[in-house]
């Protein structure tokens, strides 16, 4: 059973509420905030602005719920487990000991949150803790022999609550039929419907849900809440410039994240590197090229190096890099230089928009009058994008928004971000 996660109350005013968050609703079929459009008229009623927030974030947390269920880290996971020779020779030995140390190993790569391994009936390996969306496998020998049975996760409770934070900026809870098991906030007991308000410590939420699955076993509903007040902001005049609002929002904190404090791990890396601080002190590009390439591609997809009078040392990672971050480089308490790295390329944020968000992106490097498109996930001769409002390609709908982002190491990336309309 998974336990109760403590995390910090919130109170509800009007600002986004800060750095919390996460799962949520039901997918229902998007509708009005104002006055209802055609589309809305078919699936239903209007909804409220409130519930078109929930419901367009329960969309896209939906859509990381089942990051755990089938994607790259799922597929990873699979491959990591049915490949692992250690784990093959454990059961082939029916060793529990041996079994168990091959699990702790690849529970350590980071690809996985736990592993259960059976040979039969007899459980050999138990690790992990709370988590949710389990699957398994099998394991074979060379010879295509079945030796045993695994079950794994990529999704702890408490790392999903984490994905969502950032992304619903609201509050998560996990519940098996009544009964809370994890959470930021404490629900009022009873059942609850799957989405609607609720007022907890004089403050009242809108909240969503949606069925989940915990590890090993087990049925769960993920609750989302967001105090009524901080969806405000979101509203537009109809349900699809809220569902617009809400989506340009995530977009934005996807992209800020990363040149937040996720870099920070990184820069210290990079600023306790003993090759590359004696390297900058020397002024000596071959072995700061050396070092900087040691550092790279372990979250870093590019670095850049100067002397403490500006000059460059070093240049190194791909060529389209977005979100840098300065910091300098000292040694023996005097500064000696800089460096200017990034933890997320093009590619990297325009894979992440599609994954968890399912929006299409097009990047443009230079000012207004010099822009070069250099990453398009719309398809070939996008034409003239407007920086907001309608937009078709190819007898598809969007709705388009812009976020002003910054290239590497400096200058302006125009990222226009598009919206399949209707938006699922």
């Amino acid at each position: 059973m998974l336990s109760r996660v403590q995390m910090p109350s919130l109170a509800g005013d009007g600002s986004f509420l800060a750095r919390t968050a996460a799962v949520l609703a039901v997918v229902i079929a998007l509708a009005g905030c104002g006055s209802a459009t055609k589309r809305a008229s078919a699936e239903g009623p209007p909804k409220s602005c409130q519930a078109t927030v929930l419901d367009t974030l329960g969309r896209v947390l939906m859509r990381i719920y089942r990051q755990g269920i089938f994607s790259e880290r799922t597929a990873s996971a699979h491959h990591m487990i049915e490949a692992s020779l250690p784990l093959r020779r454990a059961l082939e030995t029916d060793s529990p000991t041996a079994a168990r140390a091959a699990a702790q190993e690849l529970i350590a790569t980071g690809h996985m949150t736990n592993l259960r391994i059976t040979r039969g009936t007899h459980r050999l390996v138990e690790l992990g803790g709370p988590a949710l969306t389990p699957f398994g496998g099998t394991i074979k020998d060379a010879q295509g022999k079945t030796l045993g049975t695994y079950l794994t996760s990529v999704w702890s409770d408490t790392g999903f609550i984490a994905e969502g934070n950032g992304v619903a900026e609201g509050l998560v809870a996990l519940r098996s039929g009544s009964t809370q098991i994890a959470g930021a906030l404490a629900l009022p007991p009873g059942p609850l419907g799957s989405e609607g308000t609720v007022t907890i410590n004089g403050v009242p939420y809108q909240y969503a849900s949606f069925p989940g699955a915990a590890y090993p076993s087990g049925r769960i509903s993920v609750f989302l809440l967001r105090s009524v007040s901080s969806t405000s902001a979101l509203c537009g005049s109809s349900g699809l410039e809220t569902t617009a609002n809400t989506l340009g929002r995530i977009a934005n904190l996807i992209y800020t994240a990363e040149g937040g404090r996720r870099t920070l791990t990184q820069i210290r890396r990079v600023q306790r590197d003993q090759p590359l601080l004696q390297a900058v002190a020397r002024r000596d590009p071959l072995a700061a090229r050396t070092a900087v390439e040691a550092l790279l591609h372990k979250h870093l997809v590019r670095l850049r190096v100067l002397a403490s009078d500006g000059s460059l040392l070093v240049d190194d990672g791909g060529p389209y890099v977005l979100a840098p971050v300065n910091a300098p480089l000292r040694l023996g308490g005097h500064k000696i230089g800089s460096i200017v790295l990034s933890i997320q390329d093009d590619e990297g944020y325009k894979r992440l928009l599609g994954r968890l968000v399912g929006l299409k992106v097009l990047m443009y490097m230079g000012d207004a009058a010099h822009q070069k498109l250099v990453k398009n996930s719309l398809g070939p001769n996008p034409g003239d994008v407007p920086a907001s409002g309608d937009y078709s390609y190819r007898g598809s709908d969007f709705r388009v928004f812009t976020v002003h982002a910054e290239a590497f190491p400096s200058g302006p990336l125009t990222i226009r971000v598009l919206i399949p309309i209707p938006y699922r």
